[in-house]
């Protein structure tokens, strides 16, 4: 089971000087890189296509839908903001989970988010690799093996990267979204070039935008369903918020920052693509970018498929960075094996729990047809949030003298926990499945390895073997008990 941890600053001081931490290394520009790069991945360049087929075509439906999605991720990132400064530890929803709700619920996160989110890495991974393949080939398909192989060599230079170096992992984030806002600015820029120039086939779209047919209910929240996803990432920050510099500061900051910069890129790439091609060619086209480019600028359109292979990599450095604190959250609380909560002794990394979730990730890729699966696990995301959000709630009134140095306005964690329960509702009532059945018995399976491990605590002594074993090989050590100033 987990330890108590203190949030008293003496305690803290004392701490790091006794014992072998993770350092304070990220920055705000740092953890604005982090958040937009795991938000914009590929979907904003291939197909934002959802939100405005659900709309049924209408462009003014469609942009009110990006904007509320957009609201609402912020609301949630500012319910994360006041938990990740006053619980600045590692493992986002899970710790605040356990500390809130309590140690079950956070055992069924972490079961379930080992199983998905590598799954979702290694389905990044294989994108990256079909762009940057696939002009190699022309018309012709890229054969399955060199995909796989490229993937895998992404997936563990990444891993033993952020396994590494937090800095270099850092640097490499803040490039490749730096290169990614840069593809968005090219879009942005050139739509309202040609939305200024006044043409009318331009202003077309925009003289009457709620003018065609309205959608109903379920429609709307189905397109209002898809825009969420989109924005999906925002609360990758509270994985790292025991790496953050000052998170006292720079949490709350680095979220208002990073997600309106989010939404108004969004608006203006949307408001872009429509300035160009009508409702129907964006539905239609494969990649909307591309299709943007090739009437815009025709002469570099080459360019947008190697922005997309850029953006993708960001995003996928970044859930990887985020994943490696979850197994090592974990780990420290007793929900995974203790040599993942090991850290490197020369640059105190948390090199086990990367090499853990890339393993798993790798595993995914092999048979990428158990990567469709993961899709029907989208509801326990959203379920996540909703019980993180409740924890908030709970740790009010639990503990009002927990000091939080930034308070999100009460009321808003409450939209929240509502909102969440729509949208784990909303799939399984819409479009029942079995999968749906088959994605909750496992998680609900997390219960036959918690009662006997985790709360009996069964142990087996060739485990300590085993780890002492690794520790020597992969030289690391316990993250308590050891001096700091040997990590360099």
């Amino acid at each position: 089971m987990g330890r108590g941890k203190s949030n008293d600053p003496k305690d803290a001081k004392v701490k790091e000087k006794t014992q072998m931490q993770l350092k304070r290394r990220i920055g705000c520009f740092d953890g604005v890189s982090f958040i937009i790069g795991t938000i914009v991945g590929a979907g904003i360049f291939v197909s934002p296509t959802g939100v405005l087929k659900h709309s049924l075509l209408n462009v003014g439906v469609a942009l009110t839908i990006w904007t509320a999605s957009g609201l609402v991720s912020l609301m949630g990132s500012l319910c994360y903001a006041e938990l990740g400064t006053a619980l600045p530890f590692s493992g986002g929803e899970y710790s605040h989970i356990k500390r809130g709700i309590g140690s079950v619920p956070a055992f069924v996160f972490i079961w379930t988010s080992t199983f998905t989110k590598p799954a979702s890495n290694a389905a990044r991974a294989l994108l990256f690799a079909e762009y940057v393949t696939q002009p190699f080939y022309s018309i012709c398909p890229a054969p399955e093996v060199l995909k796989k192989c490229l993937a895998l060599a992404v997936l563990w230079s990444l891993g033993i990267l952020n396994g590494r170096s937090v800095k270099v992992a850092a640097w490499v984030q803040t490039v490749f979204t730096l290169l990614k806002m840069v593809a968005l600015s090219v879009i942005a820029v050139g739509g309202i070039v040609l939305l200024v120039g006044g043409r009318k086939e331009n202003l077309a779209r925009f003289e009457d935008m709620f003018g065609s047919e309205m959608p109903n209910a379920s429609q709307i929240a189905e397109a209002f369903f898809q825009g969420l996803y989109a924005y999906g990432g925002w609360w990758s920050l509270n994985y790292m918020a025991e790496e953050m510099k000052n998170p006292s500061r720079n949490i709350p900051l680095t979220v208002m920052t990073a997600v309106p910069a989010v939404i108004v890129f969004y608006l203006l790439v949307n408001i872009s693509y429509l300035t160009v091609l009508t409702p129907k060619e964006i539905v239609s086209s494969v990649a909307v970018a591309v299709t943007w480019a090739d009437r815009v600028i025709p002469s570099v359109a080459w360019i947008i498929p190697l922005f997309v292979a850029v953006s993708i990599f960001g995003a996928l450095n970044s859930s990887m960075f985020t994943l490696g604190r979850l197994s090592y959250a974990g780990s420290q609380s007793g929900h995974l094996p203790v040599l993942i909560s090991m850290l490197n002794v020369h640059t105190c990394t948390p090199a086990p729990a990367m090499i853990f979730s890339t393993t798993i990730a790798s595993i995914f890729i092999i048979p990428s047809d158990l990567i469709m699966l993961t899709n029907y696990f989208g509801f326990s995301a959203w379920l996540m949030i909703g019980l993180t959000c409740a924890s908030l709630i709970v740790l009010r009134y639990r503990e009002p003298n927990l000091h939080r140095p930034y308070k999100v306005f009460l009321p808003v964690p409450f939209v929240m926990v509502a909102m969440s329960l729509f949208l784990v509702l909303a799939p399984i009532v819409w479009s029942p499945n079995m999968q749906y059945f088959y994605a909750s018995l496992f998680m609900l399976g997390s219960l036959i390895v918690y009662i006997p491990f985790v709360h009996f605590k069964l142990h087996f002594s060739f485990f300590d073997k085993i780890t002492c074993y690794l520790q020597l090989l992969l030289e690391v050590s316990p993250a308590d008990g050891y001096d700091e100033s040997k990590c360099e």
